[in-house]
């Protein structure tokens, strides 16, 4: 590989090679990894995540990769959050109450409307916000791929580069800073996700080439 090298943080749970396939396929240096120190040295972060939020976040606690994975989302790296992985960013869930997230996005992960079938598990179309970097050039529409029943709601409206409707209108994206982050799988949506995760790669080589 010669791309910028790419943890993805694995914490023993779910499926989290395809997101490592899906960067190594764009030339990045992505590894799964549960190595604290390869996760501290990396040049970026991906953290994707499957099943339920608390459940996530006591394996990545048990894993002892808690304390480097929030401290690789803060730290002015590039950090790309995925599914739960997005979720974990939050403050916390309510499909978990009891349970902290990482604290670094303001906000809570909430259930979407039990007017509509949960979880929504399929693929729709997002609204990406106007100079969204994750979101660019994409074709319109863009369809993504979505399994989910729970979603975030950030307390600063700013923070969204793209919104998705599924019995309300929700983030569905996330930028802040470094920090990108999908409650879709862009590994698994096709061409429209790789291009979402091709502009994740670039952003990283070009921050490392500064």
């Amino acid at each position: 590989m010669t791309g910028p090298s790419i943890a993805v943080v694995d914490y023993g749970i779910g499926n989290l090679r395809s997101a490592e396939k899906a960067l190594q396929h764009l030339h990045a240096d992505a590894a799964l990894t549960s190595d604290r120190r390869a996760i501290e040295s990396a040049e970026a972060v991906v953290l994707p995540g499957v099943g339920a939020f608390g459940a996530c976040m006591q394996a990545l606690h048990r894993a002892g990769l808690e304390g480097a994975t929030r401290a690789a989302a803060t730290d002015g790296r590039p950090f790309l959050g995925i599914c739960i992985g997005m979720q974990m960013l939050f403050d916390g869930s309510d499909e978990s109450p009891d349970v902290s997230g990482l604290g670094v996005i303001s906000g809570r992960v909430t259930r979407l409307p039990t007017t509509v079938r949960l979880p929504q598990m399929g693929w729709n179309t997002l609204e990406v916000v106007v100079g969204s970097r994750l979101g660019a050039d994409l074709p319109e529409p863009a369809w993504l791929y979505f399994v989910h029943s729970y979603a975030p709601a950030p307390d600063d409206a700013s923070v969204v580069a793209a919104w998705c409707d599924y019995g309300r209108r929700f983030a569905a994206a996330v930028e802040q800073g470094p920090v990108w982050a999908t409650q879709f799988h862009p590994e698994k949506s096709g061409a429209v996700g790789m291009r979402m995760l091709s502009n994740f790669v670039d952003a990283v080589d070009r921050r490392v080439k500064v």
